[in-house]
């Protein structure tokens, strides 16, 4: 049986999508994903619920009977968690507080524009203060301490004093620049063969990424330590250094290559996190409810 807090709810939302339009493509469209990325998130539902859920029948997707019988409770389920998110845009308008919120550069430059435009439709009278990252640990410290109201990074399992929801799922990639020696024959001894650049806010040398390396009885050169992942593209682009990123931070610019690192590397999961003390405070509830709508 599976665990509620091993559902990813933006899986429930795609599912959603997808039953609703019977199109990956079109669904995809809605979503603002790709069409990869819809049909890779098909493939998850139809494991998570032991079902087709949609499958081709005269040259078009059907819903199965289990996909019928899931469409009304999913939209009912989604409508009623939406809810806890939601009260009446009048008591918005009259809310005048602060929320403090932990997180990284990387999804602070996705989020930012739009999350700042919805809060003046919605909630004008709401002020945001975004609050150095230091890793999962601290950041779940700080909300527990009081120090900050929600925190979007990788959070440890919550205890009974925060929540946790999962926001998406990311990977890595290796990035470095066009013209870069080992761009047009990319291995490990390439790769290995260039000092790389090392994302880290406590100046650290050494990422999990060391710690497979050194199982596989290799190693890497740190060329050099930068505290943000925004100073990574300038860096690359005028030396021969390579850098792990995760692909929502890599730019899309045709003057950076990108591959797919020559070990296996896991991916992360990003969640977002409150102190259960907010669970009824409005202002920090429709911030949190505005920060999972825009990274679905």
């Amino acid at each position: 049986m599976t665990e509620l807090r091993e559902i990813d709810l933006n899986l429930l939302v795609t599912l959603d999508v997808l039953l609703e339009e019977r199109h990956v493509t079109r669904a995809a469209q809605r979503l603002g994903i790709s069409q990869p990325a819809g049909s890779y998130a098909l493939e998850r539902c139809r494991a998570l619920f032991g079902d087709e859920l949609l499958e081709r029948k005269w040259g078009e997707l059907q819903l199965t009977p289990k996909g019928r019988a899931l469409r009304g409770r999913l939209k009912s389920l989604l409508g009623e968690i939406s809810g806890l998110f939601a009260p009446p845009t009048d008591d918005l308008r009259n809310i005048e507080r602060g929320v403090r919120v932990i997180m990284s550069d990387y999804p602070a430059m996705m989020l930012l524009p739009k999350l700042l435009q919805r809060l003046k439709e919605t909630a004008p009278g709401v002020e945001l203060a975004f609050l150095p990252w230091r890793g999962g640990e601290e950041a779940a410290a700080a909300l527990v301490a009081g120090e900050a109201e929600l925190a979007v990074s990788v959070l440890p399992a919550p205890d009974d004093r925060c929540r946790r929801v999962k926001l998406f799922e990311e990977q890595y990639r290796i990035v470095m620049n066009s013209s870069h020696p080992a761009a047009a024959r990319f291995d490990l001894e390439s790769w290995l063969s260039y000092e790389h650049v090392l994302v880290s806010t406590v100046g650290g040398s050494k990422a999990p990424l060391d710690d497979r390396l050194q199982q596989l009885g290799r190693k890497r050169s740190v060329g050099v330590v930068v505290p943000s992942f925004l100073i990574v593209p300038h860096v690359l682009l005028n030396s021969d250094l390579m850098a792990m990123l995760p692909t929502r931070c890599i730019p899309d610019d045709p003057r950076f290559t990108v591959r797919d690192p020559p070990v296996t590397v896991e991916g992360f999961p990003v969640h977002m996190g409150w102190h259960r003390r907010h669970d009824a405070d409005t202002g920090v509830q429709h911030v949190a409810r505005l920060i999972a709508e825009i990274f679905v």
